[in-house]
């Protein structure tokens, strides 16, 4: 998956490879994964999602690893957690960006496969509390594209090139009904990371203050 924000904040990605979502589901398919999934979130069970040992962003901590707070209930429990893992540390990008002083109040643009699922879609709406829109080409590779047409000399440079060549497509909105669980569940993730070494409790606290209405 990958995300954007414009037009103060230069395209930035965050990737979660295609390993990390098959591997709870192989039997049945990411499709039916995400429908028996939908109506358990949000979920109580938190997830760190790491494909492999070692994370350089939103943290860097060469021994970190995939856990998760609690055995799962089942297979589709699990699904959900990794799914609004995933939303929760896409989440903690945008906090560590703010602490560093850049600008994240752009509009946010979802680019990748994982764009065709709305049930994850919404999710990351939520989780974040901002608008997010989805363009009507989606490629993974949208982002890479803009910045080097920007490189290159597009009218404009970035701002220009992004609007010349992404394509406005549907804006959805954060929902207001779980806002609370998943600040609360936020803000766990948060204290699991700093009690593991991983995080700072700065960079943390930060974060919570951002949570604050």
């Amino acid at each position: 998956m990958g995300v954007s924000a414009a037009p103060r904040l230069p395209p930035s990605a965050r990737a979660s490879g295609c390993r990390d979502w098959l591997a709870p589901v192989p039997d049945v398919g990411y499709g039916r994964a995400t429908v028996e999934a939908a109506p358990l979130l949000p979920t109580g069970l938190l997830r760190c999602p790491l494909v492999s040992p070692g994370e350089r962003f939103p943290f860097v901590a060469p021994d970190a690893v995939a856990f998760g707070s609690r055995e799962p209930a089942g297979r589709a429990e699990d699904f959900a957690a990794l799914m609004q893992g995933v939303a929760y540390l896409e989440r903690l990008c945008f906090d560590c960006l703010d602490l560093l002083g850049a600008p994240t109040d752009g509009t946010v643009v979802l680019t990748g496969g994982a764009t065709r699922t709305p049930v994850w879609n919404q999710l990351r709406a939520d989780v974040l509390r901002r608008p997010l829109s989805l363009p009507r080409r989606a490629q993974p590779a949208l982002g890479m594209a803009v910045l080097a047409a920007s490189a290159c000399g597009a009218p404009g440079g970035l701002d220009g090139a992004a609007a010349a060549m992404v394509r406005p497509g549907r804006v959805l909105e954060p929902r207001s009904a779980h806002r609370s669980v998943h600040d609360e569940g936020y803000a766990r993730l948060l204290d699991l990371l700093v009690q593991r070494g991983w995080r700072p409790e700065t960079v943390s606290a930060h974060a919570r203050e951002r949570t604050a209405p």
